[in-house]
């Protein structure tokens, strides 16, 4: 599970969105990620507290059921699956535009749609396959991290000029200064850093379901602080200090890009399979969560019941099929408006998981309320500074959804969650009154 929840958390946001991010904003982009990285931090440290105090496998819609209202728990279960779907959709089209560096005239919804029937094929056979194959994207992922910055690393040492420039820290100031866009560039990345982070939340459902909370849940929050420092930040502030920003483009993994500007083809191909395999490892790891959130929404009934079903594999085939299909709109939309498919589709992503964010934090404050008025020990592993942590949490998100009104392509995440919100209301209300007529 541990290596499901890597597969969530690094994935095209970092190897694909960091190159629009270095685009815009040069370096003030690692401030970004900074920021975002603290946000994750109070995120998992809240929601720990929750999962120790009262385990519920780290169910977010769960925990807003009970501490915020019913209502709450339903659109952040449905939100959730969203988001859980909308992701794989990005993910996918990275791995057409990652094909354009071998196959340059591939149409972009091609390798999306072979990627998601593959993906559902390893899903229908069993949870066993799919595990394997997420344990193996995962550690392909990870391999290639720690080697880039282990290379960067070499290169910085030895002040090596392969990359036609010097490896320099003044790198980061020298070609417009560390925020050459000003704050409006650092202030549009904000979402790009957000989306990088959207999935690294799976890691507190994981260890929710574990033993010995007062032990796991600890690790899980350590191991993302470390992850965020070196899986982020790190590789982002090598790949900034090798070479100037300026030479990174927003079309190509900056990950792909700093090996074929040293002239390194063959590491730049080996480099470009990583990236490709890693959005199929996040694509993978997010059709298995949002396929049982699905069953688990059936099972709770808030969806249809007839998703409530398993094949003989303990597969849930109808919840994996329905999520498929759904995913299958991304394909479409590669097909219709390629350039703008993958901008468009990550701020839906963010849309989505800032709502589950800000519904973490203020289930969290309300937590802490009852916790008060029952005058109950706080747990032992708590977020510190609550509830200005959550205020924090809070006016982030805010923040960040108002950075997404600022461009045509990431305001259709606010344009989509409006609607989405509104037809969950919809739904909510009619199935309440259905409720009191029977």
């Amino acid at each position: 599970m541990q290596m499901m929840s890597i597969g969530m958390a690094i994935g095209v946001g970092l190897f694909l969105g960091s190159g629009q991010g270095i685009h815009i904003a040069g370096p003030a982009l690692l401030i970004a990620y900074a920021l975002a990285g603290a946000v994750v931090y109070c995120l998992m440290r809240g929601l720990g507290e929750m999962a120790v105090h009262s385990p519920h496998a780290g169910s977010f819609s769960e925990y807003a059921r009970i501490h915020v209202s019913p209502f709450a728990g339903f659109v952040t279960g449905w939100t959730y699956w969203l988001q859980c779907i909308v992701g794989p959709m990005a993910e996918l089209t990275a791995s057409g535009v990652y094909m354009h560096y071998w196959y340059p005239d591939l149409p972009q919804w091609v390798p999306a749609l072979i990627g998601l029937v593959l993906l559902f094929g390893v899903h229908w056979v069993s949870v066993r396959m799919f595990g394997e194959s997420e344990f193996w994207f995962a550690l392909i992922k990870i391999i290639a991290i720690v080697g880039l910055i282990l290379f960067g690393a070499v290169i910085i040492v030895t002040g090596a000029t392969a990359l036609g420039h010097g490896a320099s820290l003044s790198n980061l100031w020298r070609f417009g200064g560390f925020f050459p866009s000003g704050g409006h560039g650092f202030f549009l990345t904000l979402q790009i850093a957000v989306f990088a982070f959207i999935g690294v939340e799976m890691l507190g459902i994981t260890a929710g379901e574990a033993a010995h909370l007062e032990r796991t849940i600890p690790k899980a929050v350590g191991n993302v602080i470390w992850r965020i420092i070196v899986f982020y930040i790190g590789a982002l502030f090598v790949l900034m200090v090798v070479q100037p920003w300026t030479r990174y483009t927003a079309d190509v993994s900056p990950f792909v890009s700093v090996f074929s500007k040293a002239g390194l083809a063959g590491a730049a191909g080996i480099m470009n399979f990583v990236v490709l395999t890693s959005a199929l490892s996040s694509c993978n790891a997010n059709m298995f969560s949002a396929s049982r959130l699905l069953y688990g929404l059936a099972s709770a009934g808030s969806a249809p019941r007839a998703l409530h079903h398993t094949t003989r594999r303990r597969v849930p085939g109808r919840a994996l099929t329905v999520t498929s299909l759904a995913v299958g709109v991304g394909v479409l939309f590669n097909y219709l408006a390629p350039a703008h498919a993958f901008i468009t589709l990550t701020s839906v992503v963010s849309a989505s998981g800032l709502w589950t964010w800000s519904m973490i934090a203020i289930s969290h404050m309300r937590f802490r309320r009852r916790l008060a008025l029952e005058g109950a020990p706080l747990p032992a592993f708590r977020l510190p500074g609550a509830p200005w942590t959550n205020i924090f949490v809070v006016a982030m998100v805010v923040i960040v959804l108002v950075s997404l009104a600022f461009e045509g392509d990431t305001r259709v995440g606010l344009y989509t969650g409006a609607v989405w919100f509104a037809l969950l209301t919809i739904i909510y209300v009619v199935r309440q009154r259905v409720a009191r007529v029977r």
